[in-house]
C-alpha cells in the first residue's frame, strides 16, 4: 500500500519528515483495525518528497503545501467512517509536526483504488480475494 507524502521544504523541521510519515502509516493501519498485521505491515512502503516553494502550488500560486496520496486495493478505505477518520488524523499529524505553521487548508489528502486483481506483490497479480485470504493469516 504505497503512501506518496509530498512537502514544500521546511514545512516541516528537518528529519521529522519520517516521522510524520511513519505516523500516517500506522494511523492508516490503525483505521482498518490492521495495527501489527504481520501480512500487510511489511507491505505498506512509499516515498517522501520534498519540493522547494517554486514548485508547489495551490490557487495556481507558490504555496507551502503538503500532499497525502494512498494507492490501494479498492477494498480498502470503503467505509466512510475510515475516510474520515484517516484523513482528519493525518492532517493533524502534519499540521501538528509543523507546529501549526502550515495551515489544514494547505494539507491535501486523496486515495487511489487499483483495479481488482491488478495489485502486485513479489511479481504476483492478486485479486481483491486473495489480498483479504493473505491478511487474515496475519
Amino acid at each position: 500500500m504505497p503512501l506518496t507524502l509530498t512537502l514544500t521544504e521546511g514545512v516541516l523541521p528537518a528529519g521529522t519528515e519520517k516521522l510524520a510519515f511513519r505516523r500516517i502509516c500506522d494511523s492508516m493501519l490503525k483505521w482498518h483495525g490492521l495495527s501489527g498485521n504481520k501480512v500487510m505491515t511489511p507491505n505498506v512502503v512509499g516515498a517522501i518528497h520534498l519540493l522547494p516553494k517554486q514548485q508547489t502550488y495551490s490557487g495556481l500560486e507558490e504555496t507551502e503545501v503538503a500532499f497525502i496520496e494512498w494507492k490501494v486495493p479498492s477494498f480498502a478505505f470503503n467505509a466512510r467512517e475510515i475516510q474520515q477518520g484517516h484523513i482528519e488524523e493525518a492532517t493533524g499529524i502534519i499540521h501538528e509536526l509543523s507546529g501549526g505553521k502550515l495551515p489544514k487548508q494547505q494539507i491535501w489528502a486523496n486515495i487511489v483504488h487499483a483495479v481488482d486483481g491488478a495489485w502486485g506483490i513479489a511479481g504476483q497479480a492478486m485479486t481483491n480475494e486473495q489480498l483479504g485470504e493473505a491478511l487474515t493469516t496475519g
